[in-house]
């Protein structure tokens, strides 16, 4: 068993007055006293080594602190997760909740469409017919829908995976949906890669429909920031594909407030936004997550979902551009070229 640190400054002060003698001794090195400089020299010598002996996590703990300051803000249930190769980031809170992912889901299906195209069950430049029947309802984000209200147009594959993933276009994201053979090929493709934790079980239409759906469809910040770690490190996707779905993130338009909005200028960020209707002035999922490219090169996953707010835009967004940004610096001091 780890014995805690203040044992072991117990046992090196026992051992240092044995060295020096007790109380009194007046013979040897008994005759200095606590004030003597060599007694002095000696217990900073021994508190120096005892430092290296403390727990990582005394050294980490402020910037989870940090996270759980900030996260109270929102009033509601915060996951927050991250991940740095080579760099050990305190930032776990909440990690493995099941939380509603809303639009971030579209990131998964980005990578299953892909996976198809490599397999050869599709490619990025035919056309996919845009059905009536895709169409999400009006107040679903859909620039596709509101372009072609009747849909009855055809839309190249790739022009379908830049609207759902870039412009968070639910419409386009059924159709993909359709196309792949329903949200199950999405999620078994995701369980398949040895991510656990995520579930792709409905439609953007039927998210609108049905207020509970949301609550099928989740995912953990941790499971989120395993995917986006696979992606980043050992992508199941060729590097030209790899480089499209990250490209497409980083094109992301949806929202700047959340894990760019704190960030210095010009820093690369891949990511996903999802966000919910607001139901009895609760916002039922407020999400971010993404890579972020830092000085050195390396790429910082992180995700940060709020589940079940009554606070307003504003202040959730800036809890997750907070949040981001105290594991950014954090990262940013330990950072080796």
């Amino acid at each position: 068993m780890k014995a805690p640190a203040g044992g072991f400054i117990s046992l090196f002060s026992h051992k240092v007055h044995s060295f020096f003698g007790k109380s009194g001794d007046r013979t040897g090195w008994g005759r200095f006293s606590c004030f003597h400089p060599l007694y002095n020299l000696a217990m900073i010598k021994i508190l120096f080594a005892v430092g290296f002996l403390l727990p990582p996590a005394c050294l980490t703990a402020q910037l989870n602190r940090d996270i759980k300051r900030i996260a109270v803000q929102a009033h509601a249930l915060v996951g927050v997760s991250c991940s740095l190769p080579g760099v050990v980031l305190d930032c776990n809170l909440n990690a493995n909740q099941k939380l509603p992912m809303q639009s971030v889901y579209k990131f998964p299906i980005g990578i299953t469409i892909l996976h198809a195209v490599e397999q050869g069950h599709l490619t990025l430049s035919q056309p996919v017919e845009f059905l009536p029947s895709d169409a999400v309802r009006l107040g679903q984000h859909s620039p596709l829908r509101d372009m072609h209200p009747q849909g009855g147009v055809t839309v190249p594959l790739q022009e379908l995976l830049h609207l759902a993933v870039s412009e968070s276009d639910g419409t386009a994201s059924d159709i993909l949906l359709r196309v792949l053979g329903g949200p199950v090929v999405v999620d078994q493709y995701i369980r398949s890669l040895g991510v656990q934790g995520i579930a792709v079980v409905d439609s953007e239409k039927t998210l609108g429909n049905d207020v509970k759906a949301q609550y099928r469809d989740t995912s953990s910040a941790a499971a989120m920031v395993r995917l986006l770690r696979l992606l980043a490190d050992d992508s199941p996707l060729s590097s030209d594909h790899t480089a499209l779905l990250l490209r497409l993130m980083t094109q992301g338009g949806t929202s700047d407030a959340r894990i760019k909005g704190l960030l210095p200028p010009n820093t690369e960020v891949a990511h996903k936004t999802g966000t919910s209707g607001e139901d009895n002035g609760i916002t039922h999922a407020t999400n971010d997550v993404g890579l972020i490219t830092m000085r050195n090169g390396k790429k910082l996953a992180i995700a940060v979902m709020i589940k079940d707010s009554p606070a307003s835009e504003e202040v959730r967004e800036r809890v997750i551009a907070q949040v981001t940004k105290a594991v950014w610096s954090d990262a940013d001091g330990k950072l080796t070229f």
